[in-house]
């Protein structure tokens, strides 16, 4: 056993467990957060999917003890109150059939619109890749994507566009 001191959703957390145990189990049965779902337990389906430090990571298959220092978001940290734009999306086009997935394409997602925040059909088919949907939802996932696209970037405060008559006189 070790101490592991953790950043997960902006709480610190002091953890003392196995050092080499995946930071899914130390989410899930540690934590209590069980948002985060197991999937395949070998990083290929994506369900698992949380952010270190921003990035879409797999859950599964690193052990806690690589990740302490790092700020550590997952499903139940993305909004408050299950608000977010792709949240929003994902229920305005009835994305979920089974689910199971749907945290890790939402956290995928959230992601890509962070890092792009206008992405084309093939960026979202590419950030998406890693992510499996059981239930063949990926045409509604798209276009959820498009819908919190389209939300986020028209709630963006635009900066003001630059006069070059002022300051002169």
């Amino acid at each position: 056993m070790a101490t592991i001191k953790l950043t997960i959703n902006n709480q610190p957390r002091t953890l003392d467990i196995d050092p080499d145990m995946p930071l899914l189990w130390a989410i899930r049965d540690v934590v209590g957060l069980t948002g985060t779902k197991f999937g395949c337990g070998i990083a290929q389906c994506g369900a698992c999917t949380v952010h270190l430090d921003g990035q879409p990571t797999r859950s599964c298959s690193i052990p806690v003890s690589a990740v302490a220092g790092q700020k550590i978001t997952t499903i139940e940290g993305i909004a408050k109150n299950a608000d977010h734009p792709v949240q929003k999306a994902w229920i305005q086009h009835q994305v979920p059939q089974c689910g199971y997935c749907q945290s890790g394409q939402i956290m995928s997602a959230v992601a890509l619109l962070k890092q792009n925040p206008k992405p084309t059909d093939a960026d979202i088919d590419t950030a998406m890749q890693g992510n499996i949907c059981r239930c063949g939802t990926y045409q509604r996932i798209r276009a959820a994507i498009h819908t919190a696209s389209a939300e986020m970037t028209a709630t963006t405060p635009k900066m003001p566009k630059s006069n070059p008559k002022l300051g002169k006189r």
